[in-house]
């Protein structure tokens, strides 16, 4: 993630989120433009696994009998503490509104089996997509012929479109091959 820009999972992409968010932008540059910060990222892995180490060695005991509390049990301490701490960022109750509207739009996610890296990366990319698709528009003085005048990328939203109608042209195809087949 730091050499390419690119996630290689949800974790990573929020992570991605968060130094956009701060103003930096990984990728190739990074290691040059912000070295220290790199570095100082790599440093703090080897001291947190020289950390765990020295932790897990006498406590594996107690962490494995902690797998056994039951989930009914944990959950509303979890819970009061992210409260706790959704109030105490900035004294809000709007704030521990949105936590139990996004826990409930995760456990939704959960339930269903919704992956979560397309909404993640979805929240990251959008305000880049937002910037660029305003800038294209103003070029083009709100003509959204511009998106189609090259072939690059006229191929691109091609493909994406051709992705996003997949599963339901494919559902059309095995419809009409269930009606066409002959009754055995």
């Amino acid at each position: 993630m730091f050499a390419l820009g690119i996630p290689g999972s949800g974790t990573t992409a929020l992570m991605l989120g968060a130094l956009i968010m701060f103003g930096l932008r990984p990728g190739p540059d990074m290691f040059t433009t912000n070295g220290d910060l790199i570095w100082g990222v790599i440093a703090s892995l080897y001291i947190a696994n020289f950390l765990l180490l020295i932790l897990n060695m006498p406590l594996a005991g107690l962490f494995a009998r902690l797998l056994s509390v039951r989930y009914s049990w944990l959950y509303p301490p979890i819970l009061a503490i992210c409260l706790l701490g959704a109030y105490a960022n900035s004294n809000s109750l709007q704030d521990c509104w949105l936590l139990v509207g996004f826990g409930l739009l995760g456990w939704i996610m959960k339930r269903y089996s919704w992956p979560a890296a397309p909404l993640v990366l979805g929240l990251v990319l959008g305000p880049l997509f937002e910037t660029s698709m305003r800038q294209a528009l103003s070029m083009s003085r709100g003509d959204m012929l511009i998106f189609l005048s090259r072939p690059i990328s006229a191929t691109l939203l091609a493909v994406a479109l051709l992705t996003i109608a997949a599963p339901t042209i494919a559902l059309a195809f095995r419809k009409i091959g269930r009606r066409s087949a002959p009754a055995a």
